[in-house]
């Protein structure tokens, strides 16, 4: 990465909110990862993937230039707000868009979809390495170099509180947020491990199977389109099912054959999903089912109409109709206004 930026540390899935002292907890930020690099002169946004976000968020830059109040390597999350004062939440798909080749594009939405950074470590302050002082210290290091600097950076909330944290999962979904990370208050800073624990919500949902896309190795499913049933009858793609080992892979082409749709030579009829600054020149093409099988998957959120993330399979749900899977049956969570979050 440049600047010596280093890998995120990252989360493990737990069910709950776990019990006891010894952890601090925060609002787990739903946008892009981003370690941000101040050495006094240039700043550097280097993302999960090793990809430096710098160039797409020009209107961060600027704002790190001018309020960093010294070098530092600052761990968090760019996050775009949408609506008004009062009612605002975190919109993905605004985010996602400030991802663009065209630097015109990438400068119009910086001034009309302005983004916000939620800052919850800090790796360097100064010629000071942190990453091996207990998160503890890091905090306090975060709240005393960035607690009383302008918008649009933010130091997340946190709390050693379990039951207010439990609050936080219920109450900020509503504000666009994902869930609630738990971090060791006496953890390093560990590059790419598993050293923090994230708790989201956990739902399940009745899909229907329309159509599935062969795995990148050419050999089996690699993941099944599900859909659900808007109030007009149609059947809505709403996302897809992916994280099967091989052999369930080459299992499921057998399974879904009786379902494969066919044209009049008797061969398979094929589709293309919308593509996206994201799929690129990717493969988007599936191939059709007939819309007669229901599967029961485990989701966390809707963005929109479709699912936020790739859902996952929990099991065949042979006693389903297909036409009883509909948008009713998802659970309708209540607005929080973002700013609430923020304080």
């Amino acid at each position: 990465m440049p600047h010596d930026i280093p890998a995120p540390m990252l989360a493990k899935s737990v069910p709950t909110v776990p019990d006891g002292d010894g952890y601090s907890f925060e609002p787990k930020w739903d946008g892009f990862r981003a370690l941000v690099s101040w050495d006094g002169a240039e700043v550097e946004i280097g993302s999960r993937g090793a990809k430096t976000l710098t160039r797409y968020f020009p209107e961060l830059v600027e704002q790190f230039s001018q309020l960093l109040p010294e070098p530092c390597l600052v761990d968090g999350e760019i996050v775009v707000p949408a609506g008004e004062p009062g009612a605002q939440r975190l919109s993905w798909e605004a985010l996602t868009q400030r991802i663009h080749p065209a630097a015109s594009r990438v400068n119009r939405l910086a001034a009309e979809t302005p983004a916000m950074f939620i800052a919850f470590d800090l790796l360097r302050r100064g010629e000071r390495d942190l990453q091996s002082e207990p998160f503890a210290h890091r905090r306090a290091e975060l709240v005393d170099l960035l607690g009383g600097v302008a918008h649009p950076i933010h130091v997340t909330r946190t709390t050693d509180d379990p039951d207010r944290a439990r609050r936080w999962l219920e109450e900020f979904e509503g504000a666009g947020l994902d869930g609630v990370i738990a971090k060791p208050l006496d953890g390093v800073y560990a590059p790419n491990k598993r050293a923090m624990l994230k708790i989201k919500h956990a739902r399940t949902a009745d899909v229907v199977a329309l159509g599935y896309r062969i795995h990148k190795s050419g050999r089996g499913v690699g993941s099944l389109l599900v859909g659900l049933y808007s109030d007009d009858g149609q059947l809505m793609n709403v996302g897809g099912v992916a994280a099967f080992t091989d052999k369930r892979r080459l299992e499921l082409i057998d399974e879904l054959a009786p379902l494969v749709e066919r044209d009049d030579t008797g061969d398979a009829v094929t589709g293309e999903t919308d593509r996206s600054r994201f799929t690129g020149a990717k493969d988007v093409s599936f191939v059709r089912l007939r819309p007669e099988r229901v599967l029961e998957v485990r989701y966390d959120q809707l963005e929109g109409w479709r699912f936020r993330h790739t859902v996952q399979f929990a099991r065949w749900r042979p006693d389903r109709d297909p036409r009883s899977c509909t948008y009713d049956q998802l659970d309708t969570v209540s607005a929080y206004d973002l700013g609430d979050v923020l304080q």
